[in-house]
């Protein structure tokens, strides 16, 4: 049964202003002493007998998500402008605590008839395990080849606004603060002529102004008047089948960034900055992250056949790709991979925040290890991912069962529908994949115990991560090709002998650093283990998570410290917080305040 529970409590906070000096290599003292406390101690780890208690039912229907997602031919792909989908998102544009969702759409090459096109959706949450469609009433409707999806409060007026990408036209929405948006593409200085790819695309506020400015990735050039029919070229077939063209052999394009002026307006510096440098690549999914723990955030792309590009903020309004010298561009043999999505967590508690990154069929998705060094280790097999039959896309670090150690989730689908009827093994629509994290560097898979949701095939994409219905465990949204989407409600319990774990959500709102607080890190501590997150604006494959931060807490019932690093380099502490609660941090506010409207199982 689930109990509604308001918590008003007040603490007493300890407050300390430090302003990040760290080398660009190397963590800040702060931090490496926690990764420190946390490497030499004892923790407590799960059995691979255990089984895994947490089972994920798909809800979508009954909570009036019945609309699928239109993208390309069901059956057969003549271009690959209808194999790569687009993303999802946990949001909650209204501030009202409850994260509402937002579907992306794509289209057909035939084209609907006037009035029946397929639309972008935003569904309000009702509070009540159901939801609104309100795109009408928003002003979100559009129709097009839709990617991705970024979340962030650009213009700092309270309400988060929306960036995103299409083969075509992008599109930034101002969140008007009543329900509804606006199309202030154009009069941000955004609108671009021609037809770009845009793929990838993450708020960060690279100069610690306090202002988000905008990453955006192109995937490649493509022309769909003079593309070419499957097994018309060199790479128009896979296994002998015939199949559509690319990436390899079609134009790589290159990546903006735009900064924001702090009065509504951006300013492309992709030149300038460096980042346009980059070439070569098939860009896809981009994810910020500080790396290397120096207080500035850094930018991680996914890239599809050609090398991954980690772009480090040189601190200085500039930006170098250092995905080779970190080991962070190729797989552990130096081979580069079809890289889609990625995702970003400590997931052996070591302060050092860790690279997940998917692939196609017939290849290991790539785990890579941060250390103190800020360089990676390719850790993949020796933390037992060994699927390599499904393309896998979204994916996410999550703890599903509340016990400190984040799981992962992986969406997957063919991108060659034809191909299943030769060879079965490669089936066009396939399982969800979940590992459970058994605390001791290494991962065990446990679809097969994880519900109904995650075994019903399906050709998935862009998946995100959230607590739609506020009980306490983090629930997974997944795009569908051609369907209705999946919303998996997570149905956590414990048992006799397992009580349900304890969780803890943090939701940060800047005043001197972006509203949204992306880029800003939090840890969380209980006894001696420790628990890195940051806030990102775009993660998973072009998807984007509820930005209330997650921890499970296991038996904990309280957190001994909460750590916040805000974008602009401030750390502020509170001690002695009481789980099973979400609570909101204001930078520099001394303190923190309820949230309202959780539930508890």
């Amino acid at each position: 049964m689930k109990v509604n529970r308001l918590v008003f409590v007040t603490l007493r906070v300890i407050y300390v202003l430090v302003f990040i000096h760290g080398l660009f290599l190397f963590p800040s003292q702060t931090n490496r002493a926690v990764a420190q406390q946390s490497s030499t101690t004892t923790l407590k780890i799960n059995n691979e007998a255990d089984a895994f208690p947490v089972t994920f039912v798909d809800v979508a229907a009954r909570a009036g998500l019945s609309e699928p997602t239109i993208y390309g031919g069901v059956e057969r792909k003549r271009f690959i402008i209808e194999t790569n989908g687009c993303g999802v998102a946990f949001v909650d544009y209204n501030n009202d605590n409850w994260t509402d969702i937002l579907l992306l759409n794509g289209t057909r090459l035939e084209g609907f008839p006037k009035g029946t096109e397929p639309t972008n959706r935003l569904y309000r949450n009702k509070r009540d395990g159901t939801f609104q469609d309100v795109t009408d009433k928003a002003g979100l409707r559009r129709t097009g080849w839709a990617s991705a999806i970024s979340v962030g409060d650009y213009d700092n007026d309270g309400d988060e606004d929306f960036f995103i990408t299409y083969w075509g036209r992008n599109i930034l929405y101002r969140n008007n603060g009543n329900g509804t948006f606006t199309d202030a593409t154009d009069m941000a200085g955004l609108g671009a002529k021609g037809t770009r790819w845009g793929s990838g695309c993450t708020f960060i506020d690279y100069d610690r102004d306090g202002n988000l400015d905008l990453f955006v990735a192109n995937y490649l050039k493509f022309d769909l008047t003079n593309a070419l029919e499957p097994g018309k070229g060199a790479n128009c077939s896979w296994k002998g089948v015939p199949v559509n063209c690319g990436p390899k052999g079609l134009p790589t394009d290159t990546n903006l960034l735009y900064r924001n002026n702090g009065d509504g307006t951006f300013i492309d510096v992709s030149e300038k900055s460096g980042v346009a440098k980059v070439q070569g690549r098939y860009s896809m999914t981009a994810i910020t992250t500080d790396y290397n723990n120096d207080g500035w955030t850094d930018i991680y792309v996914a890239c599809d056949s050609t090398a991954s590009t980690l772009y480090r903020n040189n601190r200085d309004g500039t930006f170098t790709d250092v995905a080779l010298e970190t080991g962070s561009a190729y797989n552990e043999d130096g081979q580069a991979q079809a890289g889609m999505g990625v995702t970003i967590g400590d997931y052996n508690s070591d302060g050092y925040l860790d690279i997940f990154k998917t692939h196609f069929s017939d290849d290991l998705p790539v785990l890579y290890k941060n250390s103190e060094r800020a360089f990676f280790e390719d850790a993949s097999r020796a933390a037992g991912f060994e699927h390599t039959r499904y393309v896998q896309w979204g994916t996410g670090f999550a703890d599903f069962d509340n016990d400190t150690w984040p799981d992962l989730f992986i969406a997957t689908g063919n991108v060659y529908p034809e191909v299943e009827k030769f060879f079965k093994e490669y089936p066009h629509r396939s399982p969800r994949l979940v590992f459970r994290n058994l605390g001791n560097n290494r991962f065990k898979e446990v679809t097969a115990q994880s519900g109904p949701g995650i075994l019903d095939p399906k050709s998935s994409r862009g998946c995100a991560f959230g607590d739609f219905d506020n009980d306490g465990d983090v629930d997974a949204l997944v795009m569908n090709m051609n369907e209705p989407p999946l919303l998996l409600r997570n149905e956590y319990a414990g048992d006799s002998r397992r009580p349900v774990n304890n969780w803890l959500k943090v939701k940060l709102t800047g005043t001197k650093s972006n509203r949204s607080a992306i880029g800003a890190r939090v840890s969380v501590t209980t006894g001696a283990h420790t628990q890195v997150q940051e806030v990102t604006s775009q993660t998973s494959y072009y998807s984007h998570n509820d930005l209330r931060l997650h921890f499970g807490m296991g038996k904990n019932q309280k957190a001994d410290q909460i750590e916040v690093r805000w974008p602009n380099g401030l750390t502020e502490m509170v001690n002695d917080i009481e789980a099973n609660r979400l609570i909101t941090i204001k930078e520099g506010a001394g303190g923190w305040g309820p949230g309202a409207g959780e539930n508890r199982r």
